[in-house]
Parts: C-alpha cells; sequence; structure tokens
C-alpha cells in the first residue's frame, strides 16, 4: 500500500469550526491532525467571513483563492484516496464513494467563491458575495464529513495492516513452541524473524504518529519487550531442543513466549484502542499526581468557596500520605527520609484542619481579614504539599542512585556464570536467593520512582521496568539452573548469558530513566538537539533566489515513502548507538546526533512535513549533511592516531568509505536537475545516499565504542565505559528514553539475529 499522511494514521479529528456532524472529534494521531486542520482552518475562513452586504474587490479575490485552495487540496487528498482503494478492494466500494463526495464537496466550494460566476455590474467596485452562505456551509459540511470517512478507512487498513501481522508472528510463534528438531526451528525461526520485522516496521511508524503521550510510553513498553525477548526465544528454544527432558529449560522458554504473547495482546490493545472484556485502563496514582490535583483544588478556593467539600479535600489528602506509606513502610528507605516524611504528614494534617476552618468561617462571612487569613492557609497548605513532594523526590532518587551504583559490578551475575559452569548445584541455590534480593530491592526502587516520575509517560516507564525485573529475576534463575546440571552446554551458556544481558540492559535504561525523572524534577527536558541547516538567501547559496522552489506532489511522495521509511529507521538506530556514549561531548558523538537529526528532517520531507519545505531545502541539506559526514572522518582520522596499530587498519578504511560516500552525496546535491521528473529522481537519489551513509555510521559507532575501551587500559585520557555497559554496546542491544524520540525497536539487531544465525551444532 502507499504510504501517505493519511493513511498511516488513526483517526478521528476535532474541530472548533462549529460544522455540525464532524465536529468535535478526537485527532488521536499527528497524520490525521496535519492533514485535517489545515483544511478545516481554510472552510473556517470561508464560512465565518463578517456578514457584510458589500465586498471589495480585494477581498473578494483573497476569498477566491482560498476556494480554490481547499479545492486543489481536496483534490490532492483524494487522489491518495483512490489509490489506497484500488489497493485494497474490501473497502474500494466505501473509500470510491467517500472520495467522490470529497472531490464534489471541494468542486462546489471552488465554484461558489469564483469572483468570475458571480453577476456585477463592470463599474461597481463592491460587489455582492455568498449570495446563498447556506449552501457554502452545507458543501463545507459535506467536505469533512467524506474528507473524515476516507482517513477513517485509511487507519481501518493500518490497523488491519498490524494486526495481519501480529496474527503472523502468533501462528509462527505456535509453530516454535511445537518443532522437536533443530533444522525445523532454524528454519521457522528464519520465517519468525522476518515477520518480526515487518511487525517492527509497522508498529514503530504508528507509535510515531500517537499523539497520547501515555499509549505512546506503552506501546515503547511492549515493544522494547518484544524486540529482548526475540533474541531470549532463539536461545531458550535452542536449550530446550538440546535438553528436552530438563525441566528448568522447559520453564525458561515458556516464560519466553508467555511474555511475548502479553507484549503483542498490549500493542493490538493501544492500535486498536480498546481493552480485553471491556476493562477500563487504571491510570496509575502516584504522589506527584496526587499533590498537583489537592493543589489545583486548594488554590481554587481563592475564586469559589463552593465548588467542593471539606470531605473531598480530606479524603484527597487522604489517599496522598497513604501513598507515603509506601516510602515509610519500606526497608530500603533511610531513616532520616522516614522521620522527614512523616513529619510532614503529621503537618498536612495540620494545615489541612486549620485551611478548613478559615475556609467555612469565610464562606459564612467574607470579612477582610478572613479573606487574607484564607489567603495564608492556602499559601502554608501548599508549601507543606511541595516540601512534601520534594522529600518522597529525594528518598526515591537517591535509593535508586545508591541501588544502581550498588549493582553495576554484576557481582551476583558473573558468580551465576561461573558456579553454573562448574556444575555446583549448590552454589548456583545460594547465589539465586542473593539475584532474588537483589531482584526486590530493585523492584522497590521501581514502585518509589513511579510516585515521583512527574509525568504518566514516565509513570508507564517505571510500571514497565518493575514488570521487567519481576520477570526476567525468576528467568535467570532458570537458565542459571539449567546451565548447572548441563555445565558442558555451550548452548545453555550462551543462554544464561542472554538473561543476563537483558538484566544488565533494564538496568542501564533504569539510569537513563533516573535522568529523566530528575530533569523533569528540575524543569528541565532533556529535548534532542535540533539542527536546523536551512538554505539562507543570499548567504548560503548566491544561486538561490534564482532557483525555483519544488514540492514534491502526493505521487511523488507516495513513490519516495518505503526509502523515507527506511531513512527513519536508520536515524532511531543512530539515536540509540549515540546514547550508548558515556561522553556525550565525544567529537563524534556529536557529529552523529547532527548526522541523524539531518537525516530526521529528510524523512519527515518524504512525508510533505517538518522544516524542508522544497526540493531545493532537501539539496541544502543533502549538502549540509555530507560536509557534516566529511567532519566525522576526520575525527575518525583523529581516533585512529590513538587506537592500537593493529586496530588502524580497520577504522581509517571506514573513514575513507564514508569520505567516498559522502563526496557522492555531494556531487549528487550539487548536480543541476531541469523539469520535474530529473527533478524527482534528484531527490530520489538524494535520500538513497544518505540513506547509505546512515547505514555506515550505524556500523561505525560501536566500532569507534569498542575501539575506545579496547584502548582504555593504555590511554588514561579515555573515559572508561561503566561495566554494566560493555556488554550492551557490544551485542547492540538498544538503550531507550522513552518521550523523547522515536522508537524503532531494534530492526537492525532483530535481521542480524536472522542473517546471522547458523545451524546448531553439537554443543
Amino acid at each position: 500500500m502507499a504510504t501517505s499522511p493519511c493513511s498511516s494514521s488513526g483517526v478521528s479529528s476535532s474541530s472548533s469550526s462549529g460544522l455540525g456532524a464532524d465536529a468535535g472529534l478526537e485527532i488521536r494521531t499527528r497524520s490525521v491532525e496535519q492533514t485535517l486542520v489545515p483544511l478545516v482552518s481554510q472552510i473556517t475562513t470561508l464560512i465565518n467571513h463578517k456578514d457584510k452586504p458589500k465586498r471589495s474587490d480585494k477581498t473578494l479575490q483573497a476569498i477566491q483563492r482560498v476556494g480554490q485552495a481547499v479545492n486543489l487540496a481536496v483534490g490532492r487528498f483524494v487522489t491518495v484516496g483512490e489509490a489506497i482503494a484500488n489497493e485494497n478492494h474490501e473497502l474500494k466500494e466505501e473509500m470510491s464513494v467517500a472520495c467522490i463526495e470529497a472531490r464534489r464537496a471541494g468542486e462546489t466550494i471552488a465554484q461558489l467563491t469564483d469572483v468570475a460566476s458571480l453577476d456585477h455590474p463592470e463599474s461597481d467596485s463592491h460587489i455582492t458575495i455568498f449570495t446563498d452562505k447556506t449552501g457554502v456551509v452545507k458543501a463545507a459540511r459535506l467536505l469533512l464529513s467524506s474528507v473524515t470517512k476516507v482517513l477513517v478507512l485509511a487507519d481501518r487498513i493500518v490497523i488491519k495492516q498490524i494486526i495481519t501481522s501480529r496474527n503472523k508472528v502468533l501462528a509462527t510463534m505456535e509453530q516454535l513452541e511445537k518443532v522437536s528438531s533443530f533444522q525445523e526451528f532454524v528454519q521457522i525461526f528464519s520465517q519468525f524473524g522476518n515477520e518480526m520485522v515487518e511487525f517492527a516496521h509497522l508498529t514503530g511508524d504508528r507509535q510515531n504518529d500517537l499523539k497520547d503521550e501515555k499509549k505512546k510510553a506503552r506501546m515503547a513498553a511492549s515493544r522494547a519487550v518484544l524486540e529482548k525477548c526475540t533474541m531470549m526465544l532463539l536461545t531458550a528454544s535452542k536449550t530446550c531442543l538440546r535438553h528436552p527432558d530438563c525441566e528448568s529449560a522447559r520453564i525458561n522458554k515458556d516464560g519466553v513466549f508467555h511474555r511475548m504473547r502479553l507484549a503483542l495482546e498490549q500493542v493490538i490493545e493501544i492500535v486498536t484502542d480498546s481493552r480485553p472484556n471491556g476493562e477500563n485502563e487504571m491510570a496509575p496514582n502516584s504522589i506527584y499526581s496526587g499533590i498537583k490535583e489537592f493543589k489545583n483544588k486548594v488554590e481554587g478556593l481563592r475564586e469559589n468557596l463552593y465548588f467542593l467539600s471539606k470531605e473531598n479535600l480530606s479524603t484527597m489528602l487522604e489517599v496522598i500520605l497513604e501513598h507515603t506509606e509506601d516510602f515509610t513502610d519500606s526497608a530500603y528507605t533511610s531513616h532520616e527520609h522516614r522521620e522527614h516524611i512523616l513529619e510532614l504528614s503529621k503537618q498536612a494534617k495540620m494545615e489541612l484542619e486549620q485551611l478548613v476552618s478559615v475556609w467555612m468561617q469565610a464562606q459564612n462571612q467574607k470579612t477582610k481579614d478572613l479573606m487574607e487569613d484564607l489567603e495564608v492557609a492556602i499559601l502554608k497548605m501548599c508549601q507543606c504539599m511541595t516540601e512534601l513532594k520534594r522529600e518522597v523526590h529525594s528518598a526515591a532518587t537517591s535509593l535508586a542512585a545508591d541501588l544502581l551504583k550498588y549493582h553495576t559490578d554484576h557481582t551476583v551475575l558473573k558468580a551465576l556464570k561461573i558456579t553454573g559452569v562448574e556444575g555446583n548445584l549448590e552454589a548456583v541455590a545460594e547465589y539465586t536467593c542473593k539475584l532474588s534480593e537483589q531482584k526486590e530491592q530493585l523492584v522497590e526502587m521501581c514502585r518509589l520512582l513511579r510516585h515521583v516520575s512527574g509525568t504518566e509517560p514516565l509513570e508507564i516507564t517505571c510500571i514497565h521496568a518493575e514488570d521487567t525485573f519481576q520477570v526476567t529475576g525468576p528467568q535467570i534463575i532458570s537458565a542459571a539452573e539449567t546451565l548447572a546440571l548441563h555445565p558442558s552446554s555451550k548452548i545453555a551458556k550462551e543462554n544464561l548469558e542472554v538473561f543476563c544481558e537483558a538484566w544488565e540492559s533494564q538496568l542501564s535504561d533504569m539510569s537513563l530513566l533516573l535522568r529523566e525523572i530528575n530533569d523533569v524534577f528540575e524543569g528541565r527536558r532533556g529535548e534532542k538537539r535540533v539542527y536546523l541547516s536551512l538554505p539562507r538567501p543570499g548567504k548560503h547559496n548566491a544561486n538561490l533566489k534564482a532557483l525555483k522552489p519544488v514540492k514534491l506532489d502526493t505521487e511523488e511522495q507516495a513513490k519516495i515513502a518505503k526509502l523515507g521509511l527506511e531513512l527513519h529507521l536508520l536515524t532511531s538506530d543512530v539515536d540509540s548507538e549515540t546514547e550508548k556514549w558515556e561522553d556525550q561531548e565525544n567529537e563524534i558523538v556529536q557529529h552523529g546526533q547532527g548526522m541523524s537529526s539531518m537525516a530526521y528532517s529528510m524523512y519527515l520531507f518524504t512525508r510533505g512535513e517538518g522544516l524542508l519545505k522544497t526540493t531545493q531545502d532537501l539539496f541544502h541539506q543533502a549538502e549540509i549533511f555530507a560536509t557534516e559526514g566529511t567532519k566525522l572522518a576526520s575525527a575518525l582520522h583523529a581516533l585512529s592516531d590513538q587506537v592500537r596499530d593493529d586496530d588502524k587498519p580497520l577504522l581509517l578504511l571506514e573513514a575513507e568509505k564514508l569520505i567516498s560516500l559522502c563526496k557522492q552525496l555531494q556531487a549528487t546535491a550539487k548536480a543541476s536537475a531541469q523539469g520535474k521528473s530529473a527533478t524527482f529522481t534528484k531527490v530520489d537519489a538524494c535520500i538513497l545516499k544518505t540513506r547509505n551513509v546512515m547505514t555506515l555510521l550505524c556500523q561505525l559507532l560501536p566500532l569507534c565504542c569498542k575501539l575506545l575501551r579496547k584502548n582504555k587500559a593504555g590511554n588514561g585520557c579515555l573515559k572508561p565505559a561503566p561495566p554494566w555497559k560493555e556488554d550492551r554496546i557490544r551485542t547492540g542491544t538498544n538503550a531507550r528514553i522513552p518521550e523523547r524520540r522515536v522508537e524503532t525497536f531494534g530492526i537492525k539487531s532483530l535481521e542480524n539475529h536472522v542473517t546471522n544465525m547458523t545451524f546448531l551444532e553439537s554443543k
């Protein structure tokens, strides 16, 4: 199916135009908003004109231009809708009818706003417009109704694609569970890997399109589970096949399959906006959200003394203080924090009593003194809640920082691997108890962090982290038991490694999450830097003014959509790699981030979005991108002077590849192109060559990381990576910060799993 802004979107739109039937619907995705809202704005401009009997020629011409713009926009929109209809026969009839209605309504609006069709004397400089305004309103309603129908139908196709992809994954998973030979397993897993890549593409695009940040966070969590579990499924299944009578191996494998099914189901719930058995989604209750709502209610008393009852306010405070018991009852909360939280809870009750007393008096007698006393009581109540919020934040984040620091050496995991290989069942049992204790600590940490996370998406991420520790802990234990029972089994050893890496990965993610939570608390939101390199006439290129700016039409956008999506996925892989670097000021990282940001703006151009509006903008961006790539190559040459002699040739070879690709891109971007066809060919070539550079960048970043680590022992100026990050960088596992960027759910790593998988030899 041709990808278009409307075909990758969720449905439902809202407008303030007051046009009746289709007004007031919720916009759930960005693509629908970008498609529908400008149209609503233009229509509103037409029908909300002032009801003056006479209009100047200038005003009439302006209204006519709006009417024509609406008609042209609808024509382009309908062309895409008709293309979608031709590729989806089950919805062809409905889509065709909606497209015909939209086209007819657009043409009607153009006719009703056509100055030439109005009968007026040549000498009259003021003429009557919209002799039948109801006709325009009727056409506008029909247009919005039909456009919304097209969007609804297009969205149904996207949802169906995701559900179909999920069903294929589930069917192949069932086959994987039943296989009894290695050869059959490898064959089916190869198919499974390809299906997971397809599912990743579909859900990644959907996640990027969602407007609801909570749904985005839930989708990110589910897709992170699927990414990590894919490799677990491979090794757990191979272990079970190698040791079919081992109960712990079976338990290990069953746990992975169960978790993947739950994640797949949650993705479908998000996509279809439904819950199983009609359940309502439970909103997570946190101390932060409770305090925020409570303070809003208290401050609302300034405007209205009667809008809530004292019982209501007392209940809200009781709920907040009940939640603080999660801190005061926790064995991991320090004595100092516990005492401060208890003191502030007691003070909050006293402040509320004083507030209610003054508030009740003010309801009966609004004297100046009483209103001043009420203001003081409100301020003292809010100040107390702010101090309570600060105290629980300090308790949760200091605990998290201490635990993450304490567990970075992964002593227990290392011991499990050693004792497992030794076949020492008694020692394995001892260390599994220690891992269980560690799991309880980390689960408690996640619960407390959820209370202070500050935003609903971060709350969801904390819940996901809690679930991950709860599930992964027992899986590591079953994998360790299997290895201890079969100490000479290479596949059992590999399986334990994979589950330990998942644990280490989650610990690393917690460090990033903790940073996000602190950023929110301190009023910083760690937004990705934006690299703006649009041409400024007279500065970057003397010939820019002479060049005619050209935009891609819908047909051209549809042709280039697949290439654009590939570029999009690569930018997310590069973002993931750069975030693994401890030293974010490293020159290589900074060039990589800049190139990723520019490549993302080029991807947006293929969708008709973003800051690059014309083909000339794109070509200039490609030149800047290539220049940045050349600077990165220089940084690689500088790095080659630091690394060992046997590593230099590989690094220099990659640097030369990068220089060659950037020169090709620069030559393409600067080449002249006359005519529409040649211009589009040039656009296609620029995107393709940018994709090639980004593909190389995905390989370069982990290579540089590896060489820096390898060299750190002999070069004190290089900053060593923390131990818990080493294996993750080596294996290419993606670290994620939900909220800050687009997720791609490890497309590259999944494809590598499929490509690199070999038949299992005797182990």
